[in-house]
């Protein structure tokens, strides 16, 4: 069976979960371009484009981009494609931010295939994240500042927050995938892989 030529993947998962890692070997396998905002934004500020312009001294200062700047970005970003096949990681981050990407999807004829969730329980991600930071303060590399229990905590209440009425907004489209995150690297992209299966 050939693959569709459009492919928009959607990935979601708390701090510590794994998502980075696994979003990149799913690019690799099946082709995709992995987007992530932060990096387009850098592109630009590097190449010193009009948009680039624009949102270095909003990044200079820790200011929020404008959802509206974002999207052009991600517009321009998608424009460039013979065939749109991304995955987004990080992004939306809001409910407004994934209304104004449907539309944009829609608009190229690519609408999203899946939104994987990946799941892992609260407990276990505070103990992933602090022992990151412990292997990193025994071998002598630099600690993250997130890498501690309290911080950790605090940014999975923030992520729980802010994530929920984006995991209540792609149930409601049949979009979302619920998928285990305790295993191995390989048992959880296996996972992931059949999610998207299902929901072809």
């Amino acid at each position: 069976m050939t693959q569709p030529k459009n492919k928009v993947v959607i990935f979601l998962g708390p701090p510590g979960a794994g998502k980075g890692t696994q979003a990149e070997r799913l690019a690799r396998e099946q082709d995709l371009v992995k987007i992530s905002t932060g990096d387009i934004l850098r592109d630009h500020v590097e190449r010193g484009t009009p948009l680039g312009q624009q949102v270095a001294p909003l990044l200079n200062a820790g200011k929020l981009v404008p959802d509206q700047i974002l999207m052009a970005l991600i517009r321009d970003r998608l424009a460039d494609m013979e065939h749109v096949r991304v995955i987004f990681d990080g992004f939306p981050r809001t409910e407004a931010q994934a209304q104004e990407l449907d539309m944009l999807l829609e608009e190229l004829g690519a609408p999203v295939n899946a939104v994987p969730l990946l799941e892992v329980p609260t407990e276990l991600l505070i103990e992933r994240i602090v022992e990151r930071g412990r292997q990193a303060a025994q071998s002598g590399g630099s600690v993250r500042s997130d890498d501690t229990e309290e911080v950790a905590r605090h940014r999975q209440e923030v992520y729980r927050e802010q994530t929920q009425p984006l995991i209540d907004y792609y149930s409601a489209r049949g979009h979302l995938a619920h998928v285990d995150g305790v295993g191995t690297q390989d048992e959880v992209f296996a996972r992931i892989l059949a999610s998207m299966t299902q929901r072809k």
